[in-house]
Parts: structure tokens; C-alpha cells; sequence
């Protein structure tokens, strides 16, 4: 017992010290329990292979699907609309979207996508950005205790009650909880945030070293110089490649990508036109070709070859106005030339980019000067930046073939933030899929075999860009933190240190009834929040809580949802939850600010769970 009461509270102070990362803590915790042979290794591991786990990991790929396709940034842009211009109208309809957005994404995601949002809102109505955006942390939380996907101590109380031989909670078991945590939440924050946040700041003008793709399109001229030409029935060049019109060498244009209708989509919601850049492309009738050069060059190679000149500015997609750049399938980024590289000294046509490595050289940076015409025959020099174009994976290879030169930036990092909003409504059929088959108990599916169907659906339909892409969008710190203190849960149990803790309340406050005891537990988790993470707060605090109720012989129900809302609802601490954290630096704020704001909300809220929970969960 000692031992195990000596390991968790090692782990508590390293996690409070914040000195060694949170999931190397746990993984230490872990190893420490297997060790002195407190756990068996099937014991010690179990948290690996544990459902939770496993649909957490789908969550996030789920998540990074809905980001990725910009569908919920797209939601609440519209819902951030109604607000107009005044500041209440603004506040109420950025909790309320927070929270509606965090009862279906985690709380973290839903506030990193709502913070540009909310901020550009904000100059646009003329409020005080920092006074919405320590709300909109605080709402993402109350958000998610509406669902059971909506933060993992939901998801860790329903497990922990299915184990003890209870029912599963189902997916929408939390909503009048989760509903009331808005209501109180959304009627303190209004009066706390006036009277605490409304201090104006200095504006944070601190800019990424990364250039975005928009800004080399600005920098190098591109839209300036692009125009298109339509492949037509009389041009007669349907069926050639597009390297073999010489381009380059004869008219001096650069091709930039082909765009072609999909006759297969007819749906206006869906993406009709794909991209194409290789120069072994086969050009057909309709194709609407992007070039980059000057005007008498565009028109003189159009008329060579019947080609239409788009001067009317009609368009190929609906929503494109004229003649712009999109990054979906290709990509654009600079590449510096290197002094012992081989490409010194021969010009562009020479170092033949195209046919080596499947991409174009659009311009040249040298010192402050660009060059942007006639590229085949100018000469590279050491320290030239070449910007060069084409798919997205030749742009990676790029990045490998590093003894000639070094790929500036992070290109694969920006082509991970375009958003792919033509596939958008996919991502809607798929959550909404996702949730139909978790929340109607009819359909024989479990909750995690409906997330990781919705995780392999957003792959294969392409709103998660590839494997890669997907595996990215899960934070494997939080995955590994998880699993690896499940089992000190475990622990607290085969050795009694659970039994012992809940011994300790039952005798202490459990004479004074089941409301006392109820009331002990809630602000017990409450404060261990304030210094752990969530997760592993109510990993710990479950069991107990679970034993505390039968001790007594009460429904462990309340006392279950207790732990769960008292382990989301930590808003006194800039580090008890990430979403906290994600505003802090965004608003400005200092530590006073949590204190003053955060511990009236959480000790308020505190005291309504203590006496709504039993009304609706009854003893």
C-alpha cells in the first residue's frame, strides 16, 4: 500500500512541478508499479488496449477531419454573424458556440479553432478581445459535459461504472447536466468578465519566421501575373501533353496548375474541379490552364493555339471570383540554393526541376531582387531562393534531397492548414454518422466501433490528408498520459489505498449523509484538478468516489458525475486544463486573472452540482 501511496504522490509533485513532461511521469509511475511487481505486466499494460483509449485516438482523427475540411470553422463564422455589432449579443453567441462546438470536439481543438475566429469578430464589433476569449477556454469545458465524447473524465466514469456491473451511460446522459454548467456558467462569466477582463491591452504583433503560401503569392506577384486560357473543342490540342507545348522555351509562361470539371460530381456542395501540374498531364476539352507570364505572351501563345482567353472573368467552380490560386492538390515553396550545390551556374532549363523532380520553378529571389520572366535561361547562383511548384509530395521529396539546397520554411506544415472546404459536407455526413450510430442503442454498433469507422471514413473520403496527416492530428502526449495511469487506478484498488481513502470520507463526512459526502468528493476532485490534469484526476478519483457510494449504500451515480464535473470544471488555473493555457498568452493574461475570474466560477458552480446532481440522479 505505502509504496503505491508513495508512487502517486511522486507523480503528483512532478506533475505539479511541471519540471518533466506529463506522459514521461505517467510512464515512469507506470514502470515503477511493474517494478515493485504491484501490478503484472497483462495488469500494467491494460490501459493500452483499453476502449477508451483506442476511441480517444479516433476522436482525434475525427476532430482533425472536421477542422481540416474547415466545417466547424465555417459553422461558427455563420453563427458569429448574428451577433452584429453588439458586445452581449457577441459574449452569448461566443459561449454558446464554444460550447455546442465542445460537445462533439475536444475541448482543446475547439478552442484553437475559435480563437482567430473569435479575435477577428471582436476588432470587427470593436470589443476587448480579451474579455471573450478566457470565456470561450471556460466554455469549450462546460461544452463538453453535455456528451459522453465530450471530455475523457465522461467517458473514464461511464467505463468505470460499466466495470463495477452498473449500465453504460449513454451518449446523451450528460446534456441537463452539461445544459445547467452553461446556464451557470454563461450568467457568472458576464458579470465576472465585465468587472475583470475589460482592461485594454497592447495587441500582440508577434508574427511566425514560417512565410504562409499567401504570403509568397504576395511577394512573388503571382496573382498579378496569372491568367487563364480554356482548352476548347476548335483548339485542338485535346489529347497532347502539356510539356509538349514548350511553354517555357517557346512563350516564356509558366504553367501553374491545370484545373478540370469532374463531370462524375454534379452536386454544387461538393468539389467538381481537380488540380493537375505534371507536365505528362493529358489535356482535355474544357481544361482551364493557370499561367504565369506576361499579357502579350498569354495571348500570343491562345492564339497559336485557339485556346480561350478568360478575360470575362467566368469561372470554372462556382465559387471562385476570377482568376486565384487554391493549394489543395499542389503547393508552392522556396528553396535556397546552397554554395556546394551542384545547380550553381546552370541555368533553370538545365537543372531541368521538371522532369527530375516534378515541380516548376516560378521565380527567383536574389538579395532584394525577383525574377519572374523568361526563367529557362537564367543562371542560378549561390544563395539564389528558387520558388518552385508542384504536388504536395514532390514538394516533400524535395525537402529529403538536401545536398543541393535547404527547403525554407515549413511547407508540409502550411499545406496541413489549408482547409479542404470543398469537402466539408463530407465531414458533416460522417459526424453526423458517428453520432446516430453512438446514440441510438438500437443499432447494434459500439461507441468505439463508431468512432473508428467515423476516423477511417475521414481518411478514405480524403478530409484527413493520408495517414500521415491523420496520425498527426493525435496528441500522443495526452494518448500515452492516459493509458499509462489507467493502471494506477488499478492499483489504488488491489492494494486498498482506494478502499482506504473512501474509509476515510465515509467515516469523517459520510455520518453527516450521502449531500455531505457527495459535497466532499466533488471539492476534493475539485482541488487535485487544480494541480493535475483532468484525465488523470478523475482516473483517480473514480474508483473512490465508486466505493464511497456503496459504503453508504446509495446509487453511485451522482457521486460519479460528481468527479466528472468537478474534473472539467478547473478554471482557476491557467494550467488546469490545455484550453486555459491556449488563451492565456492570446489574451494576455496573467496568473491573477484565472484567480479572479476562475475560482468564483468554480466554487459557484461547485455549490449548484452539489444540489442539482441529486435531483437529477437521485441517491
Amino acid at each position: 500500500m505505502w509504496v503505491t501511496i508513495i508512487v502517486l504522490a511522486l507523480s503528483i509533485i512532478f506533475f505539479v512541478s511541471g519540471k518533466v513532461r506529463s506522459d514521461l511521469v505517467a510512464l515512469c509511475a507506470l514502470l515503477a508499479l511493474l517494478i515493485f511487481q504491484i501490478l503484472t505486466p497483462e495488469e500494467g499494460l491494460s490501459g493500452f488496449s483499453n476502449s477508451t483509449v483506442v476511441m480517444m485516438v479516433g476522436l482525434f482523427i475525427v476532430g482533425g477531419g472536421i477542422f481540416q475540411t474547415g466545417l466547424a470553422k465555417m459553422i461558427s463564422s455563420k453563427i458569429l454573424k448574428l451577433a452584429g455589432k453588439s458586445e452581449l449579443r457577441l459574449f452569448l453567441l461566443v459561449v454558446l458556440t464554444t460550447a455546442g462546438i465542445g460537445a462533439f470536439v475536444s475541448n482543446t481543438g475547439t478552442v484553437a479553432l475559435m480563437l482567430p475566429i473569435v479575435v477577428s469578430m471582436a476588432a470587427i464589433a470593436g470589443a476587448n478581445p480579451s474579455r471573450l476569449l478566457m470565456p470561450l477556454a471556460f466554455a469549450s469545458s462546460m461544452g463538453g459535459m453535455m456528451t459522453l465524447i465530450g471530455t475523457p473524465p465522461n467517458l473514464i466514469i461511464s467505463d468505470t461504472l460499466a466495470d463495477a456491473g452498473y449500465d453504460r451511460l449513454s451518449f446523451f446522459s450528460f446534456l441537463p447536466v452539461g445544459l445547467i454548467c452553461v446556464t451557470v456558467g454563461t450568467l457568472v462569466l458576464l458579470p465576472l468578465s465585465k468587472w475583470f477582463l475589460d482592461k485594454r491591452r497592447k495587441s500582440d504583433d508577434a508574427s511566425s519566421g514560417s512565410k504562409s503560401l499567401n504570403q509568397l503569392v504576395n511577394e512573388y506577384g503571382l496573382s498579378l501575373n496569372l491568367f487563364r486560357v480554356r482548352v476548347t473543342r476548335e483548339s485542338g490540342i485535346a489529347g497532347r501533353t502539356m510539356g509538349s507545348l514548350n511553354l517555357r522555351s517557346g512563350y516564356g509562361l509558366n504553367i501553374l496548375e491545370i484545373r478540370r470539371q469532374d463531370s462524375s460530381v454534379q452536386n454544387r456542395f461538393m468539389r467538381t474541379v481537380k488540380q493537375y501540374s505534371a507536365p505528362d498531364t493529358v489535356l482535355e476539352d474544357g481544361d482551364v490552364l493557370y499561367l504565369s507570364g506576361l499579357q502579350e505572351q498569354v495571348r500570343s501563345f491562345a492564339a497559336d493555339f485557339g485556346l480561350s482567353v478568360m478575360d470575362d472573368r467566368s469561372t470554372e467552380e462556382n465559387k471562385h471570383d476570377g482568376a486565384s490560386l487554391d493549394f489543395y492538390d499542389i503547393g508552392i515553396a522556396e528553396v535556397l540554393l546552397m554554395s556546394s550545390s551542384r545547380m550553381n551556374n546552370h541555368t533553370v532549363k538545365e537543372a531541368d526541376f521538371r522532369e527530375k523532380f516534378n515541380v516548376n520553378v516560378l521565380g527567383i529571389r536574389r538579395k532584394h531582387e525577383y525574377l519572374l520572366h523568361d526563367l529557362g535561361d537564367v543562371k542560378m547562383h549561390e544563395g539564389d531562393v528558387l520558388l518552385v511548384q508542384g504536388g504536395w509530395k514532390d514538394i516533400a521529396r524535395l525537402s529529403k534531397e538536401d545536398e543541393d539546397w535547404v527547403v525554407l520554411g515549413q511547407p508540409l506544415e502550411e499545406a496541413a492548414k489549408v482547409t479542404l472546404d470543398y469537402k466539408a459536407p463530407v465531414a458533416a455526413l460522417i459526424m453526423v454518422l458517428m453520432i446516430v450510430l453512438m446514440v441510438f442503442d438500437f443499432i447494434p454498433v459500439a461507441p468505439v466501433t463508431a468512432v473508428l469507422i467515423a476516423a477511417v471514413l475521414m481518411v478514405l473520403t480524403g478530409c484527413v490528408r493520408g495517414m500521415e496527416a491523420a496520425y498527426k492530428t493525435i496528441n500522443w502526449q495526452t494518448i500515452v498520459l492516459f493509458a499509462a495511469m489507467m493502471p494506477m487506478s488499478l492499483a489504488l484498488e488491489k492494494t486498498g489505498v482506494s478502499n482506504l481513502i473512501s474509509n476515510t470520507l465515509v467515516s469523517s463526512i459520510g455520518g453527516f449523509g450521502p449531500l455531505v459526502l457527495l459535497a466532499g468528493i466533488y471539492f476534493t476532485t475539485s482541488l487535485m484538478t487544480m494541480f493535475i490534469s483532468n484525465t488523470v484526476t478523475a482516473l483517480l478519483m473514480a474508483p473512490i468516489a465508486l466505493q464511497s457510494a456503496i459504503q453508504i449504500g446509495v446509487s453511485p451515480v451522482p457521486f460519479m458525475f460528481a468527479v466528472t464535473v468537478a474534473a472539467s470544471m478547473c478554471f482557476a488555473s491557467p494550467f488546469s486544463t490545455p484550453p486555459n493555457a491556449l488563451v492565456m498568452s492570446a489574451g494576455q493574461y496573467d496568473f491573477m486573472d484565472y484567480v479572479k475570474v476562475g475560482l468564483p466560477l468554480q466554487i459557484i458552480m461547485g455549490v449548484v452540482m452539489v444540489f442539482v446532481l441529486p435531483l437529477l440522479f437521485p441517491f
